[in-house]
Order: structure tokens, then C-alpha cells, then sequence
């Protein structure tokens, strides 16, 4: 029982912490340290959660979801095959981070130091986001997206610089929608987020044995609490961006990011 309690604050944690612009890998990493989940059994729960994520996404977004595949599978060049194609275009940042510095981000994420100055890195974004107002486009561009892509790699690399805060943020000082930003954002994600999952499970076969496998309750029970607090938090944050309200998110981090430092000096 003590086992699926934990499992669940962490699918609680890694739900609200995706979409919210705080940094998921942060904090999934500290509330698994503190409730004693590591090794092999983080692994599959990592890969566990990872699927909650991306199956919230879908539910929340299923109607652009659908209006997109829609669109592509006219084969033709038109307004939904583009967006698709921006999509891709913001995703090959990151893919080369996947590739080529998977070990150099793991060693970063042992760094708490890193982690407390880049929740500060995460509330300027926010910050400048909230306060600076460029002129709207009326559409996002292709070099919009590669740039956009570019905040999302970036992100990978550095825990505590949050991913959906370095995206919406950087799309709305470009001069973005701030709910069709905060879309493009999430969407672009879902990619990433099955190729992490792969990632780790390609970890979890190299190293697993039967006595560090989390049962399926566990399993399951971290599943439906992200996947639960995946769907608010996604829906929620696309209404706080519209509305402008990530300035509370920025003093969040602020103070996430100072106890942070301060307990890496101690």
C-alpha cells in the first residue's frame, strides 16, 4: 500500500509538473529521491508516467489532433500539413539532445546547483513574458518554430529549466497567440516524450532484473494519477496562458530555484 501511495504522489507530481511551465524533470527527480524510488524500478515508472503524459495530451487536444490528421491525410500542402510539417521542424533540436547528449544531461541532473540557477533562468522567461508585449502575429512562422524548438532542447538539457515555460514563453515574446503558442507547445512535445519513453526503456531491459520491478499496481496506480492531473494541468495551463497569469509560475520558480541553491551550499 505504501508503495502505490508513493506512486501516486509521483504520477500527481509528474502530471501537474508536464504542462505546468515549473519543470516536470526537476521535480520528478527530488520526489523520487525523497520517496525512496530509484534504480531500475524509477526506470519503468519514468517510462509509466511518460505514456500517462502523452495519452492526457491527446484527450485534452484530441479535436486539433483530429482536424490536423485530417488535413494531412489529404495529401495535400495545405494549412494542416504545414502545421504538421512546423511541428517536425521544432522537434529536431531536441532529437539531436536525445541522440548525442543523453549521458552528458543525465550527469546535469545530478547537480542541484544547476537545477536551483535554471528554476531562476525558467522565472525571467516568465517574467519577461508576462510583462513584455510584442505585436500578434496572426500565424506562427517556420523560423518561429525552429526557434521554439530550439527553447525545447535547451530545456532538455538543463533540469529545472522548465520545457513548457521556455516554449510558451519563447513563442510569446516572438510575438505568438498566447493559446495558440501554449498548443503548439504541448503538441510538439508528444514526439519527444514517446522517444524519452523508448530511451528508457532500452535502460530498463539493459539493466532489469526481477527484483527491482515495480508491481502492475504500482504501475497502474502512477499511470492514472498522471494521466488524471495530466488532463487538468494541460487544460489549465492553456486557460493561464490565454489569460496571461504565468507571473505566478515565475515567483514559484524564484523560490524553488533559491532553496535550491541555498541547500547545494549547505
Amino acid at each position: 500500500m505504501e508503495e502505490i501511495l508513493k506512486a501516486v504522489v509521483l504520477g500527481i507530481v509528474q502530471g501537474l509538473t508536464e504542462f505546468l511551465p515549473v519543470s516536470s524533470s526537476g521535480h520528478i527527480v527530488i520526489g523520487s529521491e525523497l520517496l525512496g524510488l530509484s534504480g531500475n524500478g524509477n526506470l519503468s515508472f519514468a517510462i509509466v508516467v511518460h505514456a500517462a503524459t502523452v495519452m492526457s495530451t491527446i484527450v485534452i487536444l484530441w479535436s486539433e489532433i483530429g482536424k490536423l490528421l485530417q488535413g494531412v491525410f489529404k495529401f495535400r500542402w495545405n494549412e494542416e500539413t504545414q502545421y504538421v510539417a512546423k511541428l517536425f521542424l521544432s522537434m529536431i533540436p531536441v532529437l539531436v539532445v536525445g541522440l548525442f547528449l543523453k549521458d552528458y544531461v543525465k550527469q546535469l541532473f545530478e547537480n542541484i546547483l544547476v537545477v536551483g540557477c535554471c528554476l531562476w533562468v525558467t522565472a525571467v522567461l516568465l517574467v519577461l513574458a508576462s510583462t513584455i508585449k510584442p505585436k500578434e502575429k496572426t500565424e506562427l512562422g517556420w523560423r518561429d518554430a525552429f526557434i521554439i524548438g530550439l527553447a525545447q532542447a535547451v530545456a532538455a538539457i538543463f533540469p529545472g529549466l522548465s520545457r513548457s515555460g521556455s516554449t510558451i514563453s519563447t513563442g510569446i515574446l516572438l510575438g505568438n497567440n498566447k493559446e495558440k503558442i501554449a498548443k503548439f507547445s504541448f503538441l510538439m512535445v508528444l514526439i519527444p516524450i514517446l522517444g524519452e519513453a523508448v530511451l528508457d526503456m532500452n535502460d530498463f531491459l539493459s539493466v532489469s532484473n526481477a527484483a527491482s520491478f515495480l508491481s502492475p499496481a504500482v504501475l497502474l496506480s502512477g499511470f492514472i494519477a498522471a494521466f488524471i492531473t495530466g488532463c487538468v494541468a494541460c487544460k489549465w495551463m492553456i486557460s493561464l496562458v490565454k489569460r496571461g497569469k504565468l507571473i505566478y509560475f515565475a515567483i514559484y520558480c524564484a523560490i524553488a530555484g533559491t532553496f535550491a541553491v541555498i541547500y547545494s551550499m549547505v
